[in-house]
Order: structure tokens, then C-alpha cells, then sequence
């Protein structure tokens, strides 16, 4: 028992240490484009993109507008979903339409943070969206992050989408 105990200790420390801030918002867009960062953009959100969103979502999205990053055909987008009852920062990169990089950059819930590491984002390296806005691909699940997991495939579907608008041929 008095070797458990230490264990059940390093557990608990480690579950609570789990959330923050991994990297700050500047700090990854400035990472994305080397220190060569683009003047932001701005994507208004429409009534048929607000209907798309809220698809993707399952709830309205807040805000009428979207900054984003843009150089060439790469874009960064910083966004927010709740997970359970928090909101899950996200950095964002999609690259010729297809998502070249997910990183969590603030996580505030107290379950889930395991979204954070690599061998879950990277399931999203070149993922694409598909025509119904579904991932080109299934994202694996987490135990016990199963709320988190969702957050981010939401994300990364609505930095697709986003992105996709942006390359819409605008009538006029």
C-alpha cells in the first residue's frame, strides 16, 4: 500500500498540471509563417456560412466575423470549441486545402488534455473535407477524452470549411 500511494500522488499532480497553456496564440502563428507574419484577415460569416457552422457545431457559432492568417495558399486559424463545459484553443493550418497541422494551444477542462499530443493530432495531417462536410478520414478516440476529441474534429472541419470559403469564387 505505502507504494501506491506515491503512485495514486504523481497521478492526481499530473491530472491537474494537465491543462493551460501549451503555447500561446502569437507564438504559433509567428512558429506557422517564421517570424514572417502575415497582416490578419477577416472572413464574414454569412448566413449560409453561419447554417454550415452550425452543422459542423451543433450550436451557433458566437461572433460575426473569423481572423485568420493567410500566405500563399496556407492559412492559420486560431479557434475555440467547449469540450465539456470549457473552451479548447486550437491552432489551425490548412495548406491547399487540406490541414497540415492541429496543435492545442490553451486547454482549460479538467479531463481530456491528452488531445494535446501528437500521436492524436497528427491523425489530421491531410485530412480534406468532404462534400458533406464529414473528415476525409475517422479520428481515433481517446478514453476518457471522448468530449475533446469531438471539440477538435469540429475544428478542424470548421478551418476547413472556412478555408474553402475563401477560395469561393465571390459572385459580382
Amino acid at each position: 500500500m505505502k507504494h501506491v500511494l506515491p503512485f495514486i500522488f504523481l497521478i492526481y499532480v499530473s491530472t491537474i498540471n494537465a491543462g493551460g497553456v501549451y503555447q500561446e496564440p502569437d507564438a504559433f502563428i509567428a512558429e506557422v509563417f517564421n517570424d514572417n507574419v502575415p497582416k490578419p484577415g477577416v472572413i464574414w460569416l454569412d448566413k449560409d456560412i453561419k447554417a454550415q457552422l452550425k452543422d459542423i457545431l451543433g450550436h451557433n457559432y458566437k461572433g460575426l466575423r473569423v481572423r485568420y492568417w493567410q500566405q500563399d495558399d496556407r492559412t492559420a486559424w486560431i479557434l475555440d470549441e467547449i469540450g465539456k463545459d470549457k473552451p479548447i484553443t486550437t491552432g489551425i493550418v490548412i495548406n491547399q486545402g487540406r490541414i497540415e497541422r492541429v496543435r492545442i494551444l490553451v486547454f482549460r477542462e479538467s479531463r481530456g488534455w491528452e488531445v494535446r499530443h501528437s500521436f492524436f493530432t497528427e491523425q489530421f495531417d491531410d485530412a480534406t473535407l468532404k462534400q458533406n462536410r464529414e473528415l476525409d478520414r475517422g479520428i481515433d478516440n481517446i478514453s476518457g477524452a471522448t468530449l475533446s476529441v469531438r471539440a477538435v474534429t469540429r475544428l478542424a472541419r470548421v478551418a476547413l470549411l472556412l478555408d474553402q470559403q475563401l477560395n469561393k469564387p465571390r459572385a459580382g
